[in-house]
Order: C-alpha cells, then sequence, then structure tokens
C-alpha cells in the first residue's frame, strides 16, 4: 500500500492506494496559505492518521516545477508560502517511508495510465484545462518528466497572439469573454445560444492544442481533464472540427481521445510514483 497525496492551492486530498483503488481518504481546505510553517503542518496532520496502514511509501503531485532526485518543490501556484521546499527530506523525516514528489499533472497522466480509463494503452498524454492549462507525458508505461520536470509544458507554445494556455483555458471565458467558465457552462446548460457559442469556439482552440500534442507526441490516446473538460459535451464539436485538417489522417484515426472519470486520479498517480527497483525491492521482501 501507498499513500498518494494531491496538493492544490485550495485543498489537499491524501488517500491510501492498494491495487489501485483508494480505500481510505483525507480532504482538508488549506488555511494561512502565507505561512510556510502552517501548511506543512496541515499537509503532516492530514496524512498523520493514514499512516496507521501498512504504507510503503507516499507519493505527492504538486502543482509546481519539481526537483525530482532531491523532492524540493519551487514557486507552487497559489501557495505564496512555497517558495522553495524541501518537500521530501521534510516528509521522510517525519514519517520514515520514502517519498516521491512529481508534478501535479505528472500523476494526473500516470494515474490515468496505470489505473484509468488509458489503463490499456502505454503511450498517453494527459492534458488538464481548468485555471490553466498542463499537460503530463507517458511513454511506454513510464513518466517523463525531461531533465528539469518541464516537459509537457504545451500550453506555454506560442498560439495566434498569446499562447495555448491563453485561450484553452478558464482564461479564455474570463480575460476574452468575461464570464467564468462555470457561469459559461450553466449558460450553455440552460440552453443559452450565446454561451453554446463560447463552448464551441474553447473547443477549436483546446482542439489547436490537441494538434501540437499529437504532433509532438504521437501518442496512442490523449486524456481530458480538470474543470474544464466536465463541459465536453459542449465543446466535442469544435474540438473535432479544429482536428479534420490534421496533417496525418491515419494518426488522427488511431488516436483515442478519452475523457477523465475518476476525480481520485491525480492521487492514485502520486501513490504510484514509486521507481520500479524500489517495488521490485519490496517484492523480494
Amino acid at each position: 500500500m501507498n499513500i498518494g497525496v494531491d496538493l492544490g492551492g485550495t485543498k489537499i486530498k491524501a488517500g491510501v492506494e492498494l491495487n489501485g483503488s483508494v480505500i481510505k481518504q483525507e480532504t482538508i481546505l488549506l488555511k494561512q496559505k502565507d505561512s510556510l510553517s502552517s501548511t506543512l503542518q496541515q499537509l503532516i496532520d492530514l496524512i498523520k492518521p493514514l499512516m496507521s496502514y501498512s504504507v510503503s511509501s507516499i507519493g505527492i503531485g504538486v502543482p509546481s516545477v519539481v526537483d525530482i532526485e532531491k523532492g524540493i518543490v519551487y514557486d507552487v501556484a497559489n501557495i505564496p508560502s512555497w517558495k522553495k521546499v524541501d518537500l521530501k527530506d521534510i516528509l521522510q523525516e517525519e514519517f520514515n517511508v520514502p517519498v516521491f514528489v512529481n508534478n501535479d499533472v505528472n500523476c494526473f497522466a500516470l494515474g490515468e495510465c496505470r489505473f484509468g480509463v488509458a489503463k490499456e494503452y502505454r503511450s498517453v498524454v494527459g492534458v488538464t484545462t481548468g485555471t490553466g492549462l498542463g499537460s503530463g507525458i507517458v511513454i511506454d508505461n513510464e513518466l517523463y518528466t525531461g531533465a528539469n520536470c518541464g516537459a509537457g509544458e504545451i500550453g506555454l507554445l506560442p498560439y495566434l497572439d498569446k499562447n495555448f494556455e491563453y485561450y484553452a483555458s478558464n482564461n479564455f471565458f474570463e480575460a476574452v469573454h468575461g464570464i467564468t467558465a462555470l457561469e459559461a457552462n450553466m449558460a450553455a446548460a440552460a440552453g443559452d445560444t450565446h454561451a453554446i457559442g463560447l463552448w464551441e469556439k474553447f473547443g477549436i482552440h483546446l482542439g489547436a492544442t490537441l494538434k501540437a500534442v499529437m504532433y509532438v507526441y504521437d501518442p496512442e490516446a490523449i486524456v481530458l481533464g480538470g474543470s474544464l473538460a466536465k463541459a465536453y459535451q459542449f465543446f466535442e464539436e469544435g474540438m473535432y472540427q479544429e482536428l479534420k485538417d490534421f496533417s496525418f489522417p491515419q494518426s488522427l484515426k488511431s488516436v483515442k481521445i478519452l475523457q477523465s472519470t475518476d476525480e481520485n486520479i491525480a492521487l492514485l498517480g502520486a501513490a504510484a510514483l514509486i521507481p520500479q527497483e524500489l517495488k521490485n525491492y519490496a517484492l523480494k521482501d
């Protein structure tokens, strides 16, 4: 059994993973985010009751750039006190088990490939769209993070006059059209034609993003997650319309574009961060 932690800017989820399922889970709202000591203590207090299980390791996904080897996180999104945190050392000292730290979207992609809707595939890109736009890459069933945990930042690639993230995240609704994605979703669900049109345009921008993903990584499957992915029914048509002119028609026919269905998939992916060599060692024991 391993503990997976999904750390966000507003809440933290932690759970015990056993055979791809969460058998015990704890969730808290994050308070006093300007205090490093307070936020770290909240994280520790969340994990403590889960340690009563026979836990082999702790994996944690964080919305930031991560020094994966040292387990240091930098400039964590929406937690201003987390500028540089030696998270691995702190948690290992506290709980005396191996700790593995990675980017939260990487954990999402790994979770989908190991336990989720993409578990039939070995080459997967997970794309999350919400406040921002992120992606994680799994190649041959193993997470690929790049030399500096920066692989997969498709959202920062230039697109139109800005970048993909500007047009394929909540920013498209708020900054461009003065409405939140939640408001647009509710309006579209009520039959508002203007809101439905906004989602179609959003789908076009997301489709352009997915074309970039396919050109760069040529995955077997792409999994869509994040809060905006819940409005799939409203942007699906625009997304596929944009994909029609992809240069390699056979690749377009074979790639599977899937929707994430498990709210705990990033948590499960974090629990799966334990390296293969440690898994083999545990099996020998």
